[in-house]
């Protein structure tokens, strides 16, 4: 069964092998699914060949968890609107590591949004068996993204070039 996350204001849905298909096309049939107001979404050309790449054929592979390479949507329960979208990179490897990445919507940046959807997805990981920490990467130059890490309590660990990893441990039990 598939998670569904919800938060004050948020629901974070996981994707379906068809349901990233109707993502991919940005023909509102995907919104219409889920009985959403359409919201302009744009794909960025790096997310599509991610998506073609990697996604899908991970999603597709019955072996493979598929929570842990999909996209879940982010949709503001009061908008009743797609504002943003996150997912893993992956399963677990073999230190208990998972890895994320996300991006909000143009419209609806700066609202609080990812700081939201990041620590209800860090929840649910580490209710997931074998996870310990989760990492995320992010430019240099993005502030806003370092200030949403950061307020989820993620520590930088590594820098290089343009990029910047940081890492949040599990949380005390």
């Amino acid at each position: 069964m598939n998670p569904e996350l919800e938060t004050k204001r948020l629901k974070i849905i996981p994707l379906t092998y068809e349901q990233l298909d109707l993502y991919v096309q940005t023909n509102y049939i995907l919104e219409e699914q889920f009985n959403l107001t359409k919201a302009k979404r744009e794909i960025p050309p790096e997310l599509i060949a991610a998506l073609n790449k990697d996604i899908l054929p991970a999603v597709a592979d019955d072996k493979k968890n598929y929570l842990f390479f999909t996209l879940w949507i982010i949709i503001d329960k009061v908008l009743n609107q797609m504002v943003a979208d996150i997912c893993f990179k992956g399963e677990p490897n073999d230190k208990g590591e998972v890895e994320i990445g996300y991006g909000t919507y143009d419209a609806f940046k700066g609202k609080g949004y990812m700081t939201e959807a990041i620590e209800a997805i860090a929840n649910w990981a580490f209710r997931q068996p074998n996870i310990k920490s989760i990492i995320a990467e992010t430019q240099q130059t993005n502030l806003a993204s370092h200030r949403v890490l950061v307020k989820n309590n993620f520590k930088l660990f590594n820098k290089a070039d343009e990029m910047i990893w940081w890492k949040l441990e599990q949380y005390p039990r």
